[in-house]
């Protein structure tokens, strides 16, 4: 089995690493064993077999893949040490931190602007459980730092931010968290491991929304949280216990998705640039938040902590709510839609979707307006994305 503490590339690493080959019958891809029974005892094997506990090959596949990605860059000793496991949503991923390793009586600091689900989930879940949280409005790590109490469990961001793809300076914001004796996690859906591997800057855990690039075709529903030793092995035995791992099927098809990974993201970070600078200058747009404009607050930040910006754009026309709507229908390649990080172009209103749970009071705060769109760039000609929105926008 290919080793993820190898120096190889993110393209060879994609392809290979954590790949399984059944001896039996030489076949290239790793098999799916499509059971819920094992044998017990099994000579072959010296643990107990089964599909929660994550020890599948084609789950431990996918998990030794996410491993070697998210490592990158790291000494090897350190590489060696991460851990992944395959989840059942995206949602799964980010409870991983929030609520496998916060217990009652615990505090976790998080930046206000999150994706709206991980918002319920703060304001909904956390207090059920007995766990104080203190919304963030500002990323600036010194307003994070003067959140942290001795009770701080958690320091929880996301960067790019979604949808106003606001910038966190991690490095600093990790050694907050380090400073305080809690534990930093990431939501490195946006960036994926391709563009940003937030290990190598400090941080203790990422989490991705599998459904969006590491699936890259809109047609599977998972989740990844990444990590290392006693953290990992928390998350772990949460995730086991409340049954939120991912099948067999759907995890064959995220390992599928992951061996192009690399290749789409280079495609998603060009288009994703050519349509965001399109769009900074037409004129029926006031404004663009994308990290690869040098307009963009976070720009330089981002220059030093990604490789890449990434496909994700929103941007605010200069039209009525009604006038968006009609934009909207009018669309011909993009694709109005919700979620995001599949092949296709997808534009949705992040008001009525990915935010909609949030009070219209805390998106204005936020700065979701109603009529803020985001994009998610596909992977095709770049002239024909543009030339959509074009005309769509000037009717």
């Amino acid at each position: 089995m290919f080793k993820h503490a190898s120096p190889a590339g993110l393209n060879t690493r994609c392809v290979h690493a954590g790949t399984q080959r059944d001896p039996l019958v030489g076949a290239v891809n790793t098999p799916i064993h499509a059971s819920s029974s094992f044998l017990h005892p099994n000579e072959n094997v010296s643990q107990v077999c089964y599909p929660r506990y994550m020890n599948i090959p084609v789950q431990q596949a996918v998990a030794d893949k996410m491993a070697a990605l998210e490592s990158v860059g790291l000494e090897e000793d350190a590489a060696a040490q991460v851990r992944a496991m395959p989840l059942s949503t995206g949602m799964a991923a980010v409870s991983a931190p929030l609520l496998g390793l916060a217990k009652a009586g615990d505090h976790v600091v998080l930046q206000a602007d999150l994706y709206g689900g991980t918002h319920w989930l703060t304001l909904n879940e956390l207090p059920r459980r007995g766990v104080d949280f203190t919304l963030v409005a500002s990323s600036d790590p010194e307003a994070i730092a003067a959140a942290c109490t001795p009770r701080t469990r958690v320091v929880y961001v996301e960067s790019p931010t979604n949808p106003l793809l606001k910038i966190v300076d991690l490095a600093a914001v990790a050694a907050v968290a380090k400073a305080c004796g809690a534990v930093s996690a990431i939501d490195n859906t946006f960036a994926t491991p391709i563009n940003q591997t937030p290990l190598t800057l400090g941080f203790d855990v990422v989490i991705h929304s599998g459904t969006k690039y590491l699936g890259g075709h809109s047609d599977l529903s998972c989740g990844v949280a990444v990590a290392s030793g006693e953290i990992f092995d928390a998350m772990f035995h949460w995730a086991v216990g409340v049954g939120c791992t991912l099948g067999m099927h759907d995890c064959a098809l995220l390992e599928r998705s992951l061996k192009t990974l690399a290749l789409r993201m280079e495609r998603h970070n060009d288009n994703g640039m050519a349509v965001a600078e399109f769009l900074a200058q037409h004129p029926r747009v006031e404004r663009v938040h994308h990290p690869g404009l040098s307009t963009h607050p976070g720009h330089d930040i981002a220059s030093r902590q990604m490789r890449g910006f990434g496909a994700m754009l929103s941007f605010e026309p200069r039209l009525t709510p009604a006038e968006v709507r009609a934009m909207l229908a009018r669309l011909k390649v993009v694709t109005p839609a919700i979620s995001l990080g599949g092949v296709e172009s997808l534009v949705t209103l992040p008001a009525e979707t990915s935010h909609n749970k949030m009070t219209p009071e805390a998106r204005q705060a936020a700065g979701i307006h109603d009529t803020l769109i985001r994009l998610s760039v596909g992977i095709e000609d770049a002239e024909d994305i543009m030339a959509d929105l074009d005309q769509a926008l000037s009717i």
